[in-house]
């Protein structure tokens, strides 16, 4: 079996087809796993850019959370959470339990990474191609991979191009016409006091920003005074090419119209563009399934565009492979 990507979709499939009795390659153009559930390292500060937190209503992955708690690799977060609308904020509604993995989102990817036989990074694959004797994946080196059966967990936009077959191409296509990934840019900034004062994290539901955390209020992180913020899907379509630091400027003078912000400076300013974000509307399948090329289809995007609907929809494909 092979699944190509290795966020958490990938590794869930992966996971449980192992469990099953199957030998599994995993293999991510990325140099390591995870995908959005991200950190980046700066000097001695840290940001989740991607992934924010994340919420257990199904019992499956509930029960999955609560290991990743025994193990260390995840803690509650109970963040003073807040709603910012007409320049004012105010408590956000109570929500299910929020959690974060420690000491970063990235650790989840590491820690699934850990329990497999095989993960290959940096292979960048040119070409899928199916026949009567299975799959051919080739990569843009020239490396090749044999598999009875093949996962892809890659945003929508890019599956297509991945596959040889026209035929298939076009049924893939009407499989997944009508879903669009909605961008969003990242800014990873240092200030030289709290964004918002009294408040670790808020919701912004007016202007450029969407949504802006302060990093040290998670469990397990640097005291440092680093933010993430990210830009509203609407922003981000807006602004897709501009330049990484035309953007930075842009989102902190956002963020300077935030109550009490208005002189808060700035250390280090990064942004990064998630170009594939979240599903603007997700499909509920859990995953896609082409029986006659036994080809599986899966990420957030086909389970609710949450952390919770990847790791489902991971398993999803593999029960699917496994005619369940």
């Amino acid at each position: 079996m092979a699944v190509v990507g290795a966020g958490l979709a990938g590794l869930s499939t992966a996971r449980t087809l192992e469990e099953q009795g199957y030998e599994v390659v995993v293999v991510d153009k990325a140099r390591g796993p995870g995908g959005r559930m991200a950190t980046r390292r700066h000097e001695d500060w840290r940001f989740d850019h991607g992934a924010q937190y994340f919420t257990a209503r199904d019992p499956q992955f509930l029960q999955q959370v609560m290991a990743w708690c025994e193990s260390g690799h995840v803690e509650p977060w109970d963040g003073r959470i807040g709603v910012v609308e007409n320049g004012r904020i105010a408590s956000a509604p109570a929500e299910t339990e929020r959690f974060v993995a420690v000491p970063g989102m990235s650790t989840i990817g590491r820690a699934l990474t850990k329990e497999l036989a095989d993960c290959r990074f940096g292979w960048r694959m040119r070409q899928a191609a199916f026949s009567k004797v299975g799959w051919r994946l080739e990569a843009a080196d020239g490396r090749t991979i044999e598999a009875d059966a093949l996962v892809i967990t890659t945003p929508p936009e890019q599956i297509k191009p991945l596959l040889a077959d026209p035929e298939l191409v076009a049924t893939v296509g009407q499989a997944l016409h009508g879903l669009v990934m909605e961008p969003c840019w990242a800014l990873m900034a240092v200030l030289d006091q709290p964004l918002l004062a009294d408040w670790d994290a808020a919701f912004v539901n007016e202007g450029a920003l969407g949504w802006v955390c302060n990093q040290a209020a998670k469990p397990g992180r640097p005291t440092a005074p680093a933010w993430v913020l990210h830009a509203t899907a609407e922003w981000s379509w807006a602004h897709l090419e501009t330049d990484a630091a035309q953007v930075s400027v842009s989102l902190l003078d956002a963020a300077r119209i935030l109550p009490g912000a208005a002189n808060v400076q700035v250390e280090f300013a990064a942004a990064h563009r998630w170009r594939y974000s979240r599903a603007r509307k997700p499909l509920e399948s859990g995953a896609l399934w082409f029986e006659q090329q036994r080809l599986a289809l899966a990420g957030d995007w086909c389970a609710g565009s949450r952390v919770e609907g990847a790791f489902l929809s991971g398993i999803a494909a593999a029960r699917r492979i496994n005619g369940r």
